[in-house]
């Protein structure tokens, strides 16, 4: 009885998830266009029963006196998201591979993702386990689904060589790694701005650095000149993460004495933000546009420019000295990132 239950239980979400996708699909809806609402039904997961979330995106648990910032909803205009169905997600993917590549966004996209599914099945057994330095795996056994991260925050290579570290935008030996995946989801530029390297070289040309917005540009070619030649896509889905914004400048959202994420507590209304979209931005979609395999761009950016109170600035890990804005508390927007993800999935 309790199995046929749950049996109706997860046909009766699948239903209704499917109905709720009929008319993004016959309109073509645009998921990225929209604007934040309170619902009730939010959020879709209490962090506490996810011990894995790693600390500087456990807002709640680091003190975060205000609980409004996980309880809204995104809503795209003239359609609505399909209900994320944490079940089906697994059953989509029962002995797939999903990997996350990039830099701490990834990373914050993958713990949110792992316990999205975990709370929706949370008798389910999982393993973690890590690989040298940069790999980690979530698997869910009894659905055989792994969800991994691989941390790389530049997508090319950095190399130790006799003049130090060398960046090398002309080389992806890592991708090896990204090998036999059945989802690939993609992120970099939240590193670009510093430099963790000595050098930087192009082909036989080295310099000491270069303008980084022309370094994220060719990095991103060979990222997809990689793609184009590397990855089947009959195969293997590609996604982008796109640009996850920063909030350090309330100047942006129409606050200027703010200098900082620190104290918001709800979005902005509306679908607009008043700074408008960061260069960056353009330079992906103009390096997206020159691969010829399917890559789909979740372009997570506007909606993410909306939620100056969505990061953990003083209840992250580095606590009132940290005042991280640009990471996501979790619950939180990471959550509508994987919804949408699962969107494109359905």
């Amino acid at each position: 009885m309790v199995l046929q239950d749950n049996a109706i239980s997860y046909g009766s979400a699948l239903v209704l998830s499917l109905l709720l996708l009929l008319p993004l699909l016959a309109k073509g809806c645009d998921m990225f266009t929209g604007q934040w609402v309170k619902d009730a039904s939010y959020p879709l997961y209490d962090p506490s029963t996810c011990p894995f979330i790693r600390r500087k995106f456990a807002c709640k648990k680091n003190g975060r006196p205000d609980l409004d910032y996980p309880t809204f909803r995104w809503q795209p205009q003239g359609c609505k998201l399909a209900w994320f169905n944490g079940v089906d997600f697994l059953q989509k993917n029962r002995g797939k591979k999903i990997m996350f590549v990039g830099d701490s966004l990834s990373l914050n996209q993958w713990q949110s993702l792992t316990c999205m599914l975990h709370s929706s099945v949370p008798k389910s057994p999982y393993t973690m386990t890590t690989e040298g330095t940069t790999i980690s795996t979530f698997t869910f056994q009894e659905y055989g689904v792994e969800i991994k991260f691989d941390r790389n925050p530049y997508l090319v290579d950095i190399v130790s060589e006799k003049i130090g570290s060398v960046m090398k935008l002309d080389s992806i030996n890592d991708g090896k790694n990204w090998l036999g995946m059945d989802t690939l989801i993609f992120n970099t530029w939240h590193w670009w701005s510093r430099k963790s390297w000595d050098c930087i070289q192009i082909g036989s040309n080295v310099t000491k650095d270069m303008d980084r917005m022309a370094a994220f540009e060719i990095a991103l070619g060979t990222w997809g000149k990689w793609v184009d030649t590397v990855v089947d896509t009959r195969k293997t889905r590609v996604f982008f993460q796109g640009i996850s914004p920063s909030h350090y400048n309330g100047s942006l959202w129409g606050e200027p004495a703010a200098h900082s994420c620190a104290g918001q507590t709800e979005p902005l209304w509306g679908t607009n933000y008043p700074g408008g979209l960061p260069p960056e931005v353009g330079v992906l979609k103009r390096a997206l546009g020159k691969i010829t395999k399917p890559v789909t761009l979740l372009d997570i950016t506007m909606l993410s420019l909306l939620r100056k109170d969505g990061h953990p600035s003083i209840y992250g890990i580095g606590g009132r000295t940290g005042n991280d804005c640009s990471h996501w508390c979790l619950s939180g927007v990471p959550d509508t990132w994987n919804e949408i993800l699962y969107n494109y999935m359905l």
